[in-house]
């Protein structure tokens, strides 16, 4: 072991490159060489069981106690019922808070299993094709390229095979938490949440070996912060050419589509496009495929006709997209046994006949689960096809679009069925009288994200969804965008430049925005948060449709946001780090922080680290879209990580909120390691889960969910400046609860000194002492 002073030259010139080829663990106050043995070799740590970090659960929970938000009084689960909870208890025994928290396990466990069977069934393919024994090598860069496997489970994973385990662990683990949900099984609402932790926890785990698995087998990007821009939007698909489009989340039937047109050099002839997380993974693959945007789009472009073949794997998928595509004479291939749509198993045809029999309409569609055979018969069929659907690649005329709006019988029904409350009704009594402004707005600012409730609920059968997607057809066809392939994790060497400026404040805070397209006011609110903190200095990571919707965005300047930034992990850096399962690196990065920079080693030591990045790493989520089960495993994950999420107000429809208390002064002591004392803390970060009404409120909340007891004087002063600053901005006022984040006056910022100070002569406050090493653990005893 070699010890080194953090601020000596010596320190400084030993986090070079040099060091990094030589594959040594380099962190600030040591460096660990090759000759002192991996933490997993100095004996095993047991993987915790669904008990085993209930304590820490529970720590949480103290602080940030679940806020339920029933969207029934009802259980309807087993044959006792089903049974009112409004103020009873059901046939069981259980109670309202208790069927609540029931609720938001089923539905972290169905979001975990989605990641879960979406990770095995990748690995299982790729170790079949490249062998068990294929590296994990993420680059010289990325040392620590498993940091949630090693931090939970004790191992760090060397080749594919060893993914295998970690799958194992994870499927043991869910059937035990999915058994909790039984009638007559768990009855506290506590222990739910802490099982919903553990599913969340067992999600991360599946993210992590589902990316790596890819990253590792396929060469995509592996932490490349120059990754390639990538085409984005309706605009930039040739509709001259055959298309076929890949929607859902497993990369390998696209991946090997774009094999087949390279194999065949046909690679210049046909069109490949993607919506939802398969675009963004295809591209990390191939870039020259295209992104048409994320799950939203869906209905408005199967419903256009462009796409002559639409494959479909896995998650996020319309369920009606066989019906959908077969009005416009669209070819539909299922890949996967978790969507299989009644089709036909062609597994085993030829791939000719399928063809033919497509082409002919002897089959509906194909179910096909062979990627390398998908690949063959996408391509072929979508030239067959292309020429025989030209007259199909169009919507209702201006016109026939009058002429529908005309049957409007004014019942309203379509306004009250728009999860957005939009103003439908209205909009196509216009259209009626030729004016299609307001259906176009709905289009072109993502007002609507083509859900189709309006057109079940109209007597008259009106094609709403299709009306928007025409008025809007002419501005859509203009949208070229950028968007930077997914890049992988952060590289060590990035965590050892920024994890000192964000744990000391100088860096105001990471901000991921992740989640799902179901907005309130259109994807434009996701970019101009983004571009709100790409602007004050905060390093902003994103993923799946989040990362989509932010590139769906000129700045004044007529760039999009990819241009305008870098992808480095640093301030000021636009990071978009992949798919839904890239979500895993985001929680990685923060872990990293904490050994690379803080020395805390990961093999099982999964309480100090949370503890450490709950109090130090100033690392906020935002799941602005948040829709699917997914959205609900990832998020209360990242929340057993001690991270804070914000949702859209949509996502208070997930039932439960992590709120806390600020003014419960003891709900915020914490526990000085260094000193032993038991301190006065503030309510950083204050909330774990919170619902925001508006980009407004949202914007607000994250700059302050990114406080945390350890921030410097200087540091402090940053956050709080931010703080001040979007709250005048967008509610005109200083913060009343500015006084709580004040530990002495010199975290006031200097601009603001004045109005502040009054305000704290108008509390009473008092300067407190700012904890050393702060913790929600004790002291262990001796």
């Amino acid at each position: 072991m070699i010890d080194v002073a953090p601020e000596s030259k010596k320190a400084k010139d030993l986090k070079g490159d040099f060091w990094d080829a030589k594959n040594i663990q380099i962190s600030i106050g040591k460096v660990i060489t090759e000759d002192e043995p991996p933490e997993e070799a100095r004996g095993p740590k047991p993987m915790p069981h669904v008990t085993d970090l209930r304590s820490w659960d529970m720590k949480l929970l103290e602080r940030y106690e679940p806020f339920y938000a029933p969207f029934c009084d009802m259980c309807c689960l087993c044959t006792y019922g089903k049974c009112e909870l409004l103020g009873k208890k059901g046939a069981c025994g259980i109670d309202a808070a208790t069927q609540q928290a029931r609720t938001v396990l089923l539905a972290c466990l169905i979001g975990t299993a989605a990641h879960a069977g979406h990770a095995r069934h990748l690995l299982e393919h790729l170790i079949e094709k490249l062998g068990e024994d294929h590296e994990i090598d993420l680059g010289m860069n990325v040392d620590i390229e498993a940091p949630i496997t090693r931090t939970v489970m004790g191992k760090r994973p060397r080749t594919l095979g060893d993914l295998r385990e970690v799958m194992d662990y994870v499927e043991e683990q869910m059937s035990h938490l999915l058994s909790a949900c039984h009638t007559g099984q768990e009855g506290d609402s506590k222990d739910f949440e802490s099982k919903a932790f553990h599913a969340g926890l067992m999600d991360d785990l599946a993210r992590e070996a589902a990316d790596l698995a890819q990253i590792v087998a396929l060469d995509l990007p592996k932490g490349d912060e120059d990754a390639p821009l990538i085409e984005l939007g309706f605009g930039t698909i040739d509709t001259e050419k055959p298309v076929v489009l890949c929607i859902g989340h497993n990369v390998l039937p696209g991946a090997d589509i774009v094999d087949y047109l390279d194999e065949k050099g046909l690679e210049e002839d046909v069109e490949v496009c993607g919506i939802c997380c398969a675009a963004i993974d295809i591209t990390r693959y191939n870039d020259a495929a295209k992104v048409v945007g994320p799950l939203s789009k869906q209905l408005r472009f199967i419903r256009s006709g462009v796409a002559d073949v639409v494959v479909v794997d896995e998650q996020c998928v319309r369920t009606d997209v066989l019906e959908e595509a077969l009005k416009n004479r669209s070819a539909v291939i299922a890949t996967t046994d978790k969507m299989c749509l009644g089709l036909p198993d062609m597994t085993d045809e030829d791939p000719d006949r399928i063809v033919r029999d497509l082409i002919e309409g002897n089959i509906k569609g194909a179910l096909i689960l062979d990627p390398e055979k998908v690949g063959e018969v996408a391509v072929k069929t979508a030239i067959k096809l292309a020429p025989e659907r030209k007259p199909l690649k169009k919507l209702p005329d201006v016109e026939e679009i009058i002429e529908l709006a005309s049957e409007c019988t004014d019942c309203g029904w379509c306004q009250r069925a728009c999860p957005n409350s939009l103003p439908v009704m209205d909009a196509v009594k216009k259209a009626a009288e030729g004016d299609l402004s307001q259906l176009e707005e709905m289009a072109v600012e993502e007002l609507c994200y083509t859900c189709g409730r309006c057109e079940q609920e109209c007597e008259r059968g009106i094609p709403i969804v299709s009306m928007v997607t025409k008025a809007g057809e002419r501005r859509v066809k203009d949208e070229k965008y950028k968007i930077r392939a997914g890049r992988g994790p952060a590289q060590d060497v990035e965590i050892r430049r920024v994890g000192a400026p964000i744990v000391l404040g100088d860096i105001p805070g990471v901000v991921a925005f992740v989640g799902c397209s179901n907005y309130p006011a259109g994807g434009k609110d996701v970019a101009l948060m983004a571009k709100e903190f790409l602007e004050r200095n905060y390093i902003v990571v994103t993923t799946g449709c989040g990362a989509m919707s932010i590139g769906e965005y000129r700045d004044e300047d007529g760039q999009t946001l990819y241009e305008k930034y870098g992808g480095e992990f640093d301030a000021k850096g636009l990071v978009n780090m992949g798919s839904c399962v890239s979500n895993a690196h985001i929680s990685g990065a923060a872990i990293k922080i904490a050994n690379i920079f803080a020395q805390k080693p990961l093999e099982g030591n999964f309480e100090e680290i949370a503890d450490y990045i709950l109090n130090r790493v100033g690392a906020c989520g935002v799941a602005w879209g948040a829709y699917s089960q997914k959205a609900a495993a990832i998020a209360t994950g990242v929340n057993r990580w001690g991270i804070p999420v914000v949702l859209g107000p949509h996502g208070s429809k997930y039932r439960r909120l992590f709120l806390g208390r600020a003014d419960d002064e003891e709900k915020w002591k914490l526990n000085d390691l260094r000193t032993g004392e038991v301190i006065d803390g503030e309510p950083a970060p204050e909330h774990l889960l919170y619902a925001a009404e508006n980009r407004e409120e949202a914007t607000v909340m994250i700059a302050k969910l990114c406080i945390r007891p350890t921030d410097t004087p200087k540091g402090r002063q940053m956050k709080l400046s931010n703080y001040i600053d979007l709250h005048r901005k967008y509610f005109g006022t200083i913060p009343d609860d500015i006084d709580k984040f004040i530990r002495t006056e010199k975290d006031i910022p200097i601009v603001y000194k004045k109005d502040v100070m009054k305000i704290l002569e108008e509390k009473n406050w008092k300067p407190r002492k700012v904890p050393k090493e702060p913790s929600l653990m004790e002291m262990e005893k001796g």
